[in-house]
Formats: C-alpha cells, sequence, structure tokens
C-alpha cells in the first residue's frame, strides 16, 4: 500500500516543483491563513485524481497485486501524509516570511480539508473521468467564496446552536470537532471502498 503512496509523490515531481510558488502566492496576496494551510494539503491529493483521471490509471493498479481495498487504503491514508508534509512546508514558508498563524489556522485548513476529501473522495469513482475534477475545483471556489458568510448567517439565525457551542469549553469543542471529522472521514472511506469494489474498470 505504501508503495501506491510513494508512486504518487514519483509521478507529480514535476507538479511539487511549483508547491511552494503556488502557496507563496496565497500568502504574498494575504490569505487568511486557514484557507493558505487548507489549499497546501489539497494540492498533491488533488493533483493524483486529476493525473489518475487523465491516465485512466485505475485499470493498471488494478492489474497490479493489490487488492481494491489497498488501492483506495492508499488513497485516504496518503491524503493525511500529504496533509500533514504539507503542512510542515507550509508553516516554514510562514516562517521564512515572518507571516503569524496559529494552531487554530492549521486545525480549521486540514479540519476543512479532511471535511472537503471526506466528500469529494467518493464522486471520483461514481462520475465518468473528466468531468468531475472541474466539478470539484469550481465547488471548492464556490465554497470558499460563499463559506464564511454562510456561517455567519447560521451563527446570526440559530443561536441556540451558537449558544451551545460557545458554552462549551475549548478541549470539548475540539475534541468533538476531532471526532466528527474523524467519523465521517472513515464513513467516506468505508462508502468509496465499496463503490470501487463494485466498479468494472
Amino acid at each position: 500500500m505504501f508503495n501506491l503512496i510513494r508512486r504518487d509523490v514519483i509521478l507529480q515531481k514535476r507538479q511539487l516543483l511549483l508547491f511552494i510558488p503556488f502557496i507563496l502566492f496565497f500568502i504574498i496576496m494575504g490569505a487568511h491563513p486557514a484557507l493558505t494551510f487548507l489549499i497546501a494539503s489539497i494540492f498533491i491529493p488533488f493533483n493524483t485524481y486529476a493525473y489518475d483521471e487523465k491516465a485512466e490509471t485505475n485499470i493498471l493498479l488494478n492489474s497490479l497485486p493489490y487488492t481494491r481495498t489497498e488501492i483506495i487504503a492508499s488513497r485516504y491514508v496518503g491524503a493525511v501524509i500529504y496533509m500533514g508534509l504539507a503542512i510542515g512546508v507550509t508553516s516554514l514558508v510562514f516562517f521564512a516570511f515572518n507571516k503569524p498563524f496559529t494552531i487554530t489556522d492549521i486545525a480549521i485548513g486540514s479540519s476543512l480539508f479532511l471535511l472537503f476529501a471526506s466528500v469529494t473522495f467518493p464522486l471520483f469513482y461514481i462520475f465518468k473521468p473528466g468531468y468531475i475534477f472541474p466539478i470539484v475545483m469550481i465547488s471548492f471556489l464556490l465554497l470558499a467564496g460563499i463559506g464564511p458568510a454562510s456561517v455567519t448567517f447560521l451563527a446570526e439565525y440559530l443561536t441556540v446552536i451558537t449558544d451551545f457551542i460557545v458554552d462549551l469549553s475549548v478541549p470539548a469543542l475540539y475534541t468533538g470537532a476531532t471526532l466528527i471529522i474523524v467519523v465521517v472521514y472513515v464513513i467516506s472511506w468505508g462508502i468509496t471502498t465499496v463503490i470501487y469494489q463494485r466498479k468494472a474498470f
């Protein structure tokens, strides 16, 4: 399985050269650190899916001595590993340019990435190749644009939920959010595995 994860990095050697300039652009433009961490986390996993769509890699992968469960596991485990590496590199870039960020920014960025991955990873195996990647990227940009406004709107009009969240202690809030995100990610992993097991290549 870890050879499959390594394969993604090897295939993206050229794209990885663009990673730091890509992150630098958002930092210089003054994007919120949480958004920068989110975008950095998305870079490798979604580039991998884009490459696989073009090359029809799933036909090749299914001819190798890996089970379909292992192929999907490599996607989900790999996404977490790449997220950790991306956050580490992005943090170093923030330090190098003396730009402030907090642990909360990292937590928000990584949480949003895991939720976004949970929703979109199964879609890559439901829709036809060539269609889903543009849809996912457009959806991401729309969510990035309207997401903060939606949260503000909900906070104003759903005061019962807002008051409940405000009353929680910080450790309880972080623990609850972490558990919810992990559960959603594991459920997504299971759904994607079932879809992939039944898919014909």
